[in-house]
């Protein structure tokens, strides 16, 4: 952090730095962003002392009385403020509103000092970095204002942030994916800055997602579903029923084809979306013209079908069952005498709150397009026309999928909807189909399937306009997840201040040993089973958010300093096994983190900054530590899975009472390494057949060797494993891809027999 320049106008709030954490650190497991501030001589003005602050601050944001705050009760916020609290808190609570009103979650927040006065640690949930940066600047103008007692429009400060919240955040199906599966546990990486590309999982054991599209969705499928001449085709061949009628080549074509089919009839793109230029229900040739006229330019070719009478519905089909189901309604009006057709629209239909230009809103906004003229002009009237008092006015057919009936399906109609969207090939599809009455088959009332779609929007399912909300993200990731599967490989975090290196190469190399595809990002550059592929130094987020995202990869390793934690975050959300080799906090350099030997929670201290690795350890995962080390040892008690002990010294009273306790330990007896469950022992090798010990038996050396042999335990690993593993270890193996470029090269000519040799 660079203070040197502390020129500031009074009462200002300056940001320092901002560093964004991308994984879990010292103050949660989320991406936050920490943001060091300088509040100036607000540091002699806590709240209590700014005339009308309070009032200001509530009437602008109303909601501050739902934060909790340090006293964990409804309105605790406010009960600081009133008490006096510093203008660093008070930004942490704008800016988390802010976010909040603007459409994101509810998120975290911290504020602690440093050991400069007046210069704050400003912590804030990181939805997105763009998003979180523009709420830090309104944030502040807010406060400020506020402070000044200035005039501030919060409207459009809250709209300017939606807005940006509307282009770069997650959208409405992707995010109800990634909350199903945050709920399973299963770990989820945003692949695109502003895009709905998003892994779930990591290494092998992933899966992608594309909003309602997964990386099981055909290419072919999709393609298919597009041609909706073709799609018919096909689901009409096993029996699902569809709408006569054929594909056109020009309006006369289309006149042709209607009145072969009978009217009324349906005009379509061929390979349109969302509804655009789809006309339904035409009764002459003109309108079929018409309708004509404005399909084409919606797609590469024109439908003409027999219209199927009652009310479309949208079936959303996942994995060949039947999740949810959402029918449209008639969009009407009545006329008053006195008001047009657009302004019965914005006062019977537009004011209803459900509707809304943002993603947030179950329904449109309703205009008059191309369709609605039509229909307008059908029952003699335009936008402008004044309907009789009473008559009811026809705007939209089908408009808006809203009102769950998911419970009415009948079950002949599910399997119909969950067979064209198999024979279709599509994982996740949206079958479209008309009736008169879900809860009746279709083919007795006349009903008929009308399209199937790939990537479906969830939004209708989500949040109906009416009904109950369907867990649409719950089946589809249980659908790329069986029961059980997790998203997760083998992943093992190695932090401390020395062996971190070696400790991971170790692990590494046990996990190579197992027949696993191993990835490791190390200090050393990163390594892909035997090979290297980066040499620069990797232990950092990049280096390991690489491995995780390696499809490849079915076992990882890596290593985090102290400084990854601080500065960058850890690159994973949770380990299978998380090691501590030490902590020797004078040697360590991090004077740019403010760091503290100890102190209160309100500093930053070794404990803070190297409990983290523990933190992150799974309810079935391991926490390998270093019983010498009372520091390391004493995160013991913060670790939800089981803890392995490790220590050179078997009479070690750390790990004699761990032992003694029936738990597990790694030391040496008789210089032998030995694995320890209570009374229970398994010897492996001696030291003296550990190249990497050496003949100087340094005790640091045995550290890590018996830290690495714990951690291959924890995984699993087999006594012949691990074994051979310390009998290899720090041997200069021959690199495979050297080994192979050899053997490609072409061998020496052959030179002449002896016998003709002069």
């Amino acid at each position: 952090m660079d203070l040197g320049d502390t020129s500031m106008n009074p009462k200002d709030i300056i940001f320092r730095d901002i560093i964004s954490l991308r994984g879990p650190s010292i103050w949660t497991y989320p991406p936050v962003l920490e943001i060091w501030i300088d509040i100036g001589e607000l540091e002699d003005l806590p709240s209590d002392k700014i005339p009308g602050l309070y009032e200001r601050l509530t009437a602008w944001l109303p909601a501050l009385v739902d934060h909790r705050c340090s006293y964990d009760e409804h309105g605790g916020f406010l009960r600081r403020l009133q008490e006096g609290t510093w203008a660093g808190h008070i930004l942490e609570h704008v800016v988390l509103e802010l976010m909040t009103q603007a459409g994101l979650p509810d998120g975290f927040g911290r504020t602690r000092q440093t050991t400069t006065r007046g210069v704050y640690k400003l912590v804030v949930s990181n939805f997105h970095e763009g998003v979180t940066r523009l709420a830090l600047d309104l944030g502040r103008n807010l406060l400020l204002a506020a402070i000044d007692n200035r005039p501030f429009d919060v409207t459009d400060t809250i709209d300017t942030l939606r807005r940006k919240v509307d282009r770069k955040y997650l959208g409405p199906s992707t995010a109800a994916i990634v909350g199903a599966a945050d709920d399973r546990k299963i770990p989820a990486i945003r692949l695109l800055e502003d895009g709905n590309l998003v892994q779930l999982g990591y290494g092998a054991a992933m899966r992608r997602i594309w909003t309602a599209e997964t990386d099981r969705t055909s290419a072919i499928a999709e393609t298919i579903s597009r041609d909706k001449d073709l799609t018919k085709e096909l689901i009409s061949s096993v029996g699902v029923p569809v709408p006569e009628g054929r594909e056109v080549d020009d309006a006369d074509d289309a006149i042709d084809a209607a009145e072969d089919i009978g009217f009324p009839v349906c005009v379509k793109p061929t390979d349109g979306n969302h509804g655009r230029g789809v006309f339904i229900d035409l009764s002459n040739r003109e309108e079929v013209a018409k309708a004509y006229a404005i399909a084409v330019d919606e797609g590469s070719g024109v439908l003409v079908e027999r219209s199927i009478p009652g009310i479309e519905h949208r079936l959303l089909v996942v994995g060949g069952k039947l999740v949810a189901a959402n029918r449209s309604d008639l969009i009407t009006v009545t006329g008053d005498g006195t008001s047009t057709v657009l302004q019965l629209i914005d006062s019977q239909v537009n004011t209803d709150p459900r509707r809304g230009t943002t993603e947030l809103h179950p329904l449109s906004i309703i205009r008059i397009d191309t369709a609605a003229r039509i229909e307008l002009e059908r029952q003699g009237l335009t936008g402008d026309s004044v309907p009789d008092p009473g008559r009811e006015v026809l705007i939209q057919r089908n408009a808006n999928h809203a009102f769950d009936c998911t419970d009415e399906v009948h079950p002949e109609t599910a399997e119909q909807a969950a067979l064209a969207a198999r024979v279709v090939g599509l994982d996740i599809a949206g079958v479209d189909l008309v009736c008169e009455d879900i809860s009746r088959p279709l083919g007795p009332q006349g009903g008929a399937v009308v399209e199937v779609n790939a990537g479906p929007s969830l939004l209708m399912h989500i949040k109906p306009g009416i009904g109950q909300p369907r867990p649409v993200g719950q089946a589809i990731v249980n659908n790329l997840f069986a029961a059980g599967e997790s998203g997760r490989v083998p992943l093992v975090g190695v932090t401390g201040t020395y062996g971190r290196n070696t400790v991971a190469k170790l692990v590494a190399r046990l996990l190579y040993l197992s027949a696993q595809y191993v990835g490791l990002a190390c200090s050393d550059g990163i390594f892909l089973g035997r090979r290297q592929v980066q040499k620069s130094d990797a232990a950092n987020w990049e280096g390991g958010r690489r491995l995780l995202l390696n499809r490849a990869v079915e076992a990882a390793v890596i290593e985090n300093g102290a400084e990854v934690i601080l500065g960058q975050g850890l690159p994973y959300d949770r380990c299978a096994v998380g090691i501590v080799t030490n902590i020797v906090p004078g040697d360590e350099h991090l004077e740019r983190w403010d760091v503290q030997p100890t102190g209160s929670e309100y500093y930053t201290t070794p404990r803070s900054i190297y409990r983290s690795q523990v933190d992150v350890v799974l309810p079935s995962g391991h926490a390998v530590l270093n019983a010498e080390d009372d520091l390391v040892a004493s995160f013991a008690e913060l670790c939800d899975g089981e803890v392995i002990f490790f220590a050179c010294d078997a009479a070690n009273p750390v790990l004699a009472a761990h032992l003694a306790a029936g738990k597990r330990g790694v030391t040496v007896v008789d210089n032998r390494i030995v694995l320890r469950t209570g009374s229970d022992e398994t010897r492996l090798c001696r030291l003296v057949n550990a190249p990497y010990v050496g003949k100087t038996r340094s005790p640091k050396k045995i550290a890590n060797l018996l830290a690495g042999v714990a951690a291959g335990w924890a995984l699993g690993l087999g006594k012949e494993v691990l074994t051979t593993g310390v009998k290899t270890f720090g041997l200069a193996l021959p690199d495979p891809a050297s080994v192979l470029s050899q053997r490609a090269q072409p061998a020496p000519a052959a030179g002449k027999p002896a016998a003709v040799r002069k």
